[in-house]
């Protein structure tokens, strides 16, 4: 009878926490008003992949084995969820916040290293929501004035190839008006890093800094979008002020950011593997940022697609700092971290019944082999260029596999290539297929090889512009995207991806410290296949 009289107290207890919410969900005031609607999308997927470019690396003058350049697993497993929840309450005022539970890497205990891998061992306890988005809409009354305020999706005017400065969720304010059918404008504040730094982090601090001080990173931006018949141009400047201790305690633990900002994985420095001597030091408080685009697409001789893209970007420098030339540790450069450079990028179509045929190229300058002068390749926030989906980021944005899941940040900044596609072509009903082949060169001089710590360091740009690739360098890539859907809402997509690796041992090897070299690395091709099932609505 205990047991008897336990259950039936339970299912009471259950009956009144519904009859209470149930009575709360139906209370009559403001909150009645508001139409909850709620977005999702599930990724589960299954990759084997090998995505380093090198397979042993060996350096000089320390009597050191070659080394293994990568040890992750082939295969992984992996899923992510996104949800969002939009509280409308007119079609003038609604607020969404999105939630991120992932990535969750099968097997991977939640108290390891932050990232893509939390949550994923046995009893999946790991700290894996996160807040990705997070803003109101609203629109000023008895105007077409539209605002929105938090934590949000933030990408700058771009067609071709996706956009090479900033592509990312971002802290900003956004304005937009819309004059008439043709002209629109639109304007942004942006604080992508504020309140990270901590006094005496960085030698190169003075120790009279204050913690969270001049360590801010603001970005103003103005867009004009333009469209005629047939015709859309967006033209765009955007200003950003760089504060002295703004990457003070960023590192590649702390998010995206390090790995992206000015393609850098350390304050202020502009050259992947470069060896410096000396931290770079300044007197300013803030530096100038500036950055231009012109992107253009026409559409008026349908079924030809014409895209293009042009871009500028500039970083005052922010102080020098002593960078080695030679193995001689004495035989210093005095390098300049001031950086500017430009990019074009176009892509044509023409599209025909079974499937879109279309080539695409870019070009982006590079550096001059001359760090007194700064870099000549142009710098980002957060590239996403999208052009191909193994070296580039133009599939789902995410992969099942390793540990290294290619992240490359694609900015093209020190690039050129070109390449053709043909995208969506479908034989039979639910299932299309995306195929692209591209070859990767590069501007950088040779003669910046002389400046890096190692003969694989040009691999060290991976997660920020992309690999370093010099003038005689380059890579030939292969992707095979295949889409069935298995209902409305849910999708399988098959990819494939092979890029022959193109590197000139040669030129990192001989070109190198003089004396002997930079050691040497044994390159390998890299390759991908993942499976992925998508279900949203």
């Amino acid at each position: 009878m205990n047991a008897k009289n336990s259950a039936q107290k339970f299912r009471k207890v259950c009956m009144v926490a519904l009859l209470a919410a149930g009575m709360l969900l139906g209370v009559s005031g403001p909150a009645s008003a508001i139409d909850f609607k709620v977005k999702g999308e599930w990724l589960v997927g299954f990759g084997v992949a090998d995505t380093g470019l090198t397979k042993h690396t060996r350096n000089p003058g320390f009597g050191q084995p070659s080394q293994k350049s990568n040890n992750n697993d082939v295969f992984g497993a992996a899923q992510r969820v996104r949800l969002q929840l939009d509280a409308v309450a007119s079609e003038a005022l609604s607020g969404t916040v999105f939630f991120e539970i992932g990535d969750q890497n099968w097997g991977r205990d939640g108290g390891a290293a932050a990232g893509r891998s939390v949550g994923g061992a046995l009893g999946a306890d790991g700290v894996a929501v996160e807040v990705k988005n997070a803003y109101i809409d609203w629109i000023v009354p008895q105007t077409d004035l539209k605002f929105r305020m938090g934590l949000q999706g933030l990408a700058l005017p771009n067609v071709a190839g996706g956009s090479a400065v900033l592509d990312a969720d971002v802290a900003a304010v956004v304005a937009s008006y819309q004059f008439n059918d043709n002209v629109g404008l639109t304007a942004f504040w942006a604080r992508p890093v504020n309140d990270n730094y901590t006094r005496g982090a960085l030698a190169s601090r003075n120790s009279t800094d204050k913690n969270n001080f001049l360590d801010n990173i603001d970005l103003f931006a103005l867009t004009l979008p333009l469209t005629f018949d047939g015709v859309e141009v967006t033209p765009w400047v955007m200003y950003g002020m760089i504060g002295k201790n703004a990457f003070g305690n960023l590192n590649t633990t702390d998010g995206d950011l390090s790995n992206t900002i000015f393609g850098t994985t350390a304050a202020y420095y502009n050259y992947p593997g470069a060896n410096p001597t000396t931290a770079a030091v300044t007197s300013k408080h803030y530096g100038s940022l500036f950055w231009a685009g012109l992107p253009v697409a026409i559409t008026a001789f349908d079924p030809l697609n014409i895209e293009f893209d042009i871009n500028y970007g500039y970083a005052e420098a922010m102080g020098r700092y002593d960078v080695v030339k030679r193995m001689d540790p004495t035989a210093v450069d005095r390098a300049s971290t001031q950086r500017q450079g430009w990019l074009a990028k176009a892509l044509i179509e023409y599209k025909l019944d079974w499937g879109v045929p279309g080539i695409f190229g870019w070009y982006a300058s590079g550096d001059d082999g001359n760090v007194k002068n700064g870099s000549e390749r142009m710098p980002s926030i957060a590239g996403a260029g999208n052009f191909t989906s193994f070296v580039g980021d133009g599939n789902l944005a995410w992969g099942p596999g390793n540990g290294d899941y290619v992240d490359w940040n694609m900015s093209y900044a020190g690039t050129w290539g070109i390449g053709a596609q043909l995208r969506d072509m479908s034989f039979v009903e639910d299932l299309s297929h995306t195929f692209r082949i591209a070859y990767w060169g590069g501007t950088n001089s040779t003669s910046m090889v002389k400046y890096m710590s190692s003969a694989s360091a040009w691999n060290d740009g991976i997660g920020a512009d992309g690999p370093y690739l010099t003038t005689h360098d380059g890579l030939l890539e292969f992707n095979l995207v295949n889409a069935y859907q298995i209902y409305e809402n849910l999708e399988m997509n098959l990819e494939l991806g092979y890029v022959v690796n193109m590197m000139d041992n040669d030129t990192w090897r001989k070109r190198g410290y003089t004396g002997g070299g930079n050691g040497s690395f044994s390159k390998q091709d890299a390759w991908k296949a993942q499976l992925v099932f998508a279900y949203s609505f």
